[in-house]
């Protein structure tokens, strides 16, 4: 029975990697192998008997006094309670590969070097850039940005990339130019899978040799989800209220076009949405957090999802979430959404950050008639079930640990 080792920063749904992080360790398990977990504590964990190897709790953001926040910072930059306590999880299971999702200043770098001197392939998802921008999302106030790719990391204190803090961003700064000192990515991740081509691309161009990636898409079961192709009155946003994720852009968009505008979600921006909303007095409702079957009955009820993302987006499972429920989505032309709408087929592009383009889409999505919205739909819902499906996505990953010496 072969062995897999799941490492992630959080043992429970808190978002996109995480669902991935566990989804695929199931998906493994059906396909016959044997599943051991490292995480960090947390109460909302999921139980498992591998939490007893969990490293401790380390959420930034929280009330901690001066010397918890400095033990955090260095435990950021390099954390040896993550290798010691690896180890000794290593002593009790022997994986035939380690699959990584997201361990950036929690397990840190750090435990790498453990995986690789104990002989044991180590695989990473990109489910953000952080393996070529310090900052992971190649994104700061200043909008869209690359100044690390031939500069020095130093760029992400100078325009406060983390969070806009400065201390946040000092510590990443200072624990980035380790790993890039010491290689630690470059040296030590057997191979790195890329949810889209854009991703890949993107590697490529900051310095990553291109025969370290394969390309796996995201998936859903699509047989999880009944789709309606019936198409509601209403275009909907769900998800993140962030800079981003182009929200404002949205609304003004969907203000000018005179169309009805349904936002599901939280965030930092929130307040200033709601301003904005005062201003236009668009036919716009805010919905708040959304999740399970009141959040499906929204999608479902749909003219269209709108995804207006101003920055590069990796494979959002929303677009994918959307598709299996039988609706058409209109995406931003960045990032790598494109990759995953056919304009006219199961959805629309416009340019990222353009409200009058975005306004001109809502419109005439607005004036098609139910029938092509609905041949869109179902255009939609087939992608998932013949393109991003499961029997896919585990062939194609059975075929890269097959291809790293693990016996299936």
């Amino acid at each position: 029975m072969p062995a897999l080792l799941s490492i992630n920063s959080y043992h429970y749904r808190r978002g996109g990697s995480d669902v991935v992080y566990l989804d695929h360790a199931a998906l493994m398990e059906s396909q016959g192998w044997e599943n051991a977990f490292f995480s960090m504590r947390h109460p909302k964990n999921l139980e498992t008997p591998w939490s007893r190897y969990f490293i401790d709790e380390l959420e930034f953001g929280q009330a901690y006094s001066l010397r918890q926040k400095l033990t955090m910072a260095a435990k950021a930059v390099y954390s040896f309670e993550a290798q010691r306590k690896l180890r000794m999880l290593l002593a009790d299971f022997r994986p035939d590969v380690a699959h990584l999702h997201c361990i950036y200043h929690h397990h840190s770098p750090s435990i790498l070097p453990v995986l690789s001197d104990a002989g044991i392939p180590v695989v990473m998802t990109a489910h953000d850039l952080k393996i070529a921008c310090p900052a992971y999302k190649m994104l700061n106030r200043t909008g869209v940005c690359e100044r690390c790719k031939e500069g020095s990391v130093l760029n992400v204190i100078r325009h406060r990339c983390v969070r806009d803090s400065l201390s946040a961003s000092a510590i990443v700064a200072v624990e980035s130019g380790l790993q890039r000192a010491m290689k630690a990515y470059l040296k030590h991740l057997t191979r790195v899978v890329a949810p889209s081509r854009f991703f890949l691309e993107k590697f490529v161009e900051w310095g990553w040799p291109r025969e370290r990636f394969v390309y796996i898409p995201n998936y859903v079961d699509a047989v999880k989800f009944e789709p309606c192709f019936e198409p509601g009155d209403y275009f909907l946003y769900f998800g993140r209220l962030a800079p981003e994720k182009g929200v404002a852009t949205l609304m003004r968009a969907a203000k000018s076009a005179g169309v009805r505008l349904k936002i599901a979600g939280t965030g930092p921006i929130e307040a200033e949405l709601h301003a904005l909303q005062a201003e236009l007095q668009g036919e716009i409702e805010f919905l708040g957090f959304r999740s399970g079957v009141d959040l499906h009955a929204l999608i479902r009820g749909a003219r269209a999802v709108v995804l207006p993302s101003e920055w590069y987006e990796n494979a959002p499972m929303s677009v994918l979430e959307s598709f299996a429920f039988g609706k058409p989505v209109i995406g931003a032309r960045i990032g790598g959404i494109p990759e995953m709408i056919e304009d006219g087929e199961n959805g629309w592009r416009f340019e990222s950050g353009d409200a009058a383009a975005l306004a001109e889409v809502l419109s005439r999505v607005q004036g098609t008639s139910a029938s092509d919205l609905a041949r869109a739909g179902r255009a939609a819902r087939d992608g998932v079930e013949t393109r991003f499906n499961w029997a896919g996505y585990t062939a194609a990953m059975l075929a890269l640990y097959a291809g790293l010496g693990v016996k299936i």
